[in-house]
């Protein structure tokens, strides 16, 4: 069966009208749950906040985030994206504004576990709404565009982050809680622009002709039927995402990913804080440098992957070299070190664009809803594992390299796994239940 694509003209057309949007969204996520990486030191001055107790409130996040987000996106498969992912993003915006109001280790904890449950569901939704516009061929391309956010998040939050730190004592504030309070409160002000722009699906987007809607919303059910008669008809149970190996298999690389990204992401502005003497502003542009890399590995490469094959070497070659970077930051001296981050994050979203499509070619529906949750919110335990275990071992040695040593490791035998990995497509059809009988 050949499955109905749009044609180049109206998918450029949907990347231009959707992706600005996504991708803005997704900036402002990544500053409210990473900006506390900039307040480490702040936080550890002005309440006592400790090493261990900074490494596990980063991680407390992970926690109810992944816990939310199965119900999450299969609330947005019923609700539609247009009015879910307003609701995410208004409420993790006011909680994310109320880490401005943090007192201690107990407040610090509670506010981490309320912005994991807001937050919770937007990857995943994005994800499975990206399914409603683009094919298999270009949907590698498409999510790689959408994780471009978390690079230019991390480009901008540095520089930003440092001069809202700069406000310190502006009327009796400190720094950081400027900087909790404004960049909370821009999510929420963002929720009215994804609401009057963010259309559910090509039928109801106005900026498409009729033509483009019908020919959309035709790619999305041939594609569903070439699905469930590759895998069967268990394609869109719920079931298949907890039971198909090679879903579990994607999970465990996903695991592994996510405690890198997450790990540098909560530590990388502490570590080159500690390569001399320099202010929060220089700390901020220094630790933009491997995320500018990151978008730009982002932006190039995701596109190659328009068959099962190429998809496979970008994914276990791109964990490989996120390894050797990390390997490269633990040994060397601050300059060497800091190419070795760059390494490392020019693959980060590479990697992760590839390890959904996984996904998307082997599920459908409801299915599909849940499984991109459940991979989602499995990896992203890896986020509480990642910083909570950097934590332990800053801690114990008054040193991360020993940390980046093993989470290296953990790439490079996530990489082992991936050469087991296998696209829907490169599977013999399920036979149907009629044709069984037949055959008997």
């Amino acid at each position: 069966m050949s499955i109905l694509s749009p044609s180049q003209d109206t998918e450029r057309l949907v990347m231009r009208k959707l992706m600005p949007v996504l991708v803005v969204a997704y900036i402002i996520s990544f500053l409210d749950r990473s900006n506390i990486a900039l307040a480490k030191t702040h936080l550890q001055v002005d309440f006592g906040l400790s090493t261990v107790a900074y490494g596990v409130g980063a991680g407390l996040f992970f926690l109810t985030y992944a816990l939310a987000e199965i119900p999450s996106n299969l609330i947005l498969h019923r609700v539609g994206a247009r009015f879910w992912i307003t609701r995410i993003m208004a409420t993790w915006g006011l909680v994310s504004a109320g880490m401005a109001l943090v007192q201690g280790e107990t407040s610090f904890y509670v506010l981490r576990l309320l912005l994991g449950a807001t937050e919770a569901g937007l990857f995943p939704g994005v994800m499975l709404y990206l399914t409603y516009w683009f094919g298999e061929a270009s949907r590698a391309r498409a999510t790689g565009y959408f994780l471009v956010g978390v690079s230019l998040a991390n480009v901008i939050g540095g520089p930003l982050g440092g001069a809202l730190l700069g406000l310190e004592g502006k009327l009796g504030l400190h720094g950081w809680q400027w900087m909790f309070a404004v960049e909370g409160l821009l999510a929420t002000a963002f929720a009215a622009v994804v609401f009057i722009t963010l259309p559910d699906r090509p039928a109801r987007a106005r900026w498409l002709t009729p033509a483009q809607r019908d020919a959309m919303e035709r790619r999305i059910a041939d594609e569903a039927v070439a699905i469930e008669t590759k895998r069967g008809k268990g394609a869109s149970g719920l079931a298949r995402c907890f039971t198909d190996p090679q879903i579990l298999l994607a999970i465990l690389i996903y695991f592994c990913h996510q405690i890198a990204i997450y790990t540098v992401i909560f530590f990388l502005p502490g570590i080159i804080a500690g390569y001399g003497k320099l202010s929060d502003l220089q700390v901020g542009c220094l630790s933009a440098l491997p995320w500018l890399a990151s978008a730009i590995g982002t932006m190039t490469i995701p596109r190659l992957a328009n068959t099962p094959t190429r998809s496979a070497w970008l994914l276990r070659g791109g964990l490989v070299l996120m390894a050797v970077g990390l390997l490269v930051a633990a040994w060397t001296g601050p300059v060497v070190a800091m190419l070795g981050f760059c390494v490392a994050a020019f693959l980060f979203f590479v990697v992760q664009s590839l390890i959904f499509t996984y996904a998307t070619s082997r599920l459908t529906g409801r299915g599909l809803a849940g499984g991109l949750a459940f991979i989602n919110t499995c990896g992203l335990l890896g986020g509480f594992l990642g910083p909570s275990l950097m934590g332990a071992v800053e801690a114990h040695t008054g040193s991360t390299h020993d940390g980046l040593i093993v989470i290296a490791g953990l790439l490079l035998l996530s990489a082992i796994a991936a050469t087991r990995l296998r696209h829907g497509s490169e599977e013999r059809a399920t036979p149907s239940p009629d044709l069984l009988k037949v055959n008997r």
